[in-house]
């Protein structure tokens, strides 16, 4: 009963501090995973420089490596996104007009006035706190860079030992191990280069219509549609469909029916055929994993629930059939056995 008793109590308290600890990590959940997902996609070429120099300088050196040549320009792009953005210049003249015969038809129809004060009030409030979140989360976007940097060094360092200990606790056998952890691996690294690979990809083909259509900023507008194809089931067409509906306040009605018809068309259909195709290519993963993964895991995670939430998804999958295969086949088996010893 004794032992009993401090087996389940050190249970509890790992279940407790784990919980508490994970709820204080949120506002780093991103560098935490960041620096997972950079360490999953670098450790053999750590593991390669360490046996052909020192520890200390090989992981130096990949770090420092991965700094310069991946999170410094991801850091610049998002600078110039944040410098687009607030830099952004629409013509409000060619604007005024249409919103007011919008609104007056809106006015007719439903008795709503869109330009009263009340209205006015509540999206100038809206814009403020918007402005404030992208301002929030810039800075938190350079916090958790800084903590993906740091552990990714100590993930280098000590990564061997680490894959042992965790191997050591996983509640499996050596098989199935060895498998959860491939597991683990290819989908991290298929997310990892296949989505960012997608939206450098979507972001080039939006390009063209956009010029097509001489849309105000078409690289600005491009690097957008890159940034939207990560999102599931909207995806692009949270920026080709409002620039469609600012040509047709604008009046520009032979631009607006170019872009719907290349949006619809062009940009979310290769959007859907070269995600396919990258997900079967690394992973062998279908694509509504990826979709119900991503869904799930944005709220859970964060901006890396686009990496994890599929991980989650496919790792609730194979635990599953590891349990068919485990418990239910083997019983299926006997019993099928001893029927057909019984007919005999």
């Amino acid at each position: 009963m004794k032992e009993q008793y401090w087996k389940y109590s050190l249970i509890l308290l790992i279940v407790g501090l784990g919980i508490l600890l994970f709820q204080q990590a949120q506002p780093f959940m991103n560098g935490i995973l960041g620096g997972f997902t950079l360490f999953l996609l670098v450790r053999n070429w750590t593991y390669r420089l360490k046996a052909k120099m020192k520890p200390a300088p090989a992981v130096w050196l990949v770090t420092i490596t991965t700094t310069l040549f991946f999170l410094i320009p991801l850091s610049f792009l998002v600078w110039v996104l944040i410098d687009q953005l607030s830099g952004l210049h629409l013509d409000a003249k060619s604007l005024v007009a249409p919103a007011k015969q919008a609104a007056q038809i809106v006015k007719d129809r439903t008795g709503f006035d869109v330009f009263s004060e009340n209205s006015v009030s509540f999206m100038v409030s809206h814009l403020s706190s918007f402005g404030q979140q992208v301002m929030s989360g810039v800075s938190d976007f350079f916090v958790n860079l800084c903590v993906a940097i740091m552990l990714l060094f100590f993930l280098l360092y000590e990564g061997k030992s680490l894959e042992e200990y965790i191997s050591t606790i996983l509640p499996f056998k050596e098989k199935d191990k060895k498998e959860v952890l491939d597991k683990i691996q290819v989908i991290v690294r298929s997310n990892a280069i296949g989505i960012p690979l997608l939206a450098a990809i979507q972001g080039i083909i939006s390009l063209g219509g956009y010029w097509l259509c001489d849309a105000p900023n078409p690289v600005f507008s491009a690097m957008l549609t890159a940034f939207a194809s990560i999102i599931p089931l909207v995806g692009t067409a949270l920026v080709w469909v409002p620039i469609s509906i600012y040509f047709l306040l604008t009046g520009n009605w032979v631009s607006a029916l170019i872009l719907l018809g290349y949006g619809g068309i062009v940009i979310s259909q290769c959007d859907n055929l070269i995600r396919f195709m990258l997900q079967k290519k690394m992973a062998n993963i279908h694509p509504l994993i990826t979709i119900f993964g991503v869904v799930a895991g944005l709220p859970i995670f964060g901006f890396m629930g686009i990496i994890f939430g599929p991980l989650m998804v496919s790792l609730f999958l194979l635990f599953l059939d590891m349990f068919r295969k485990e418990y239910l086949l083997p019983n299926q088996e006997g019993s099928v056995s001893s029927t057909e010893t019984g007919k005999e």
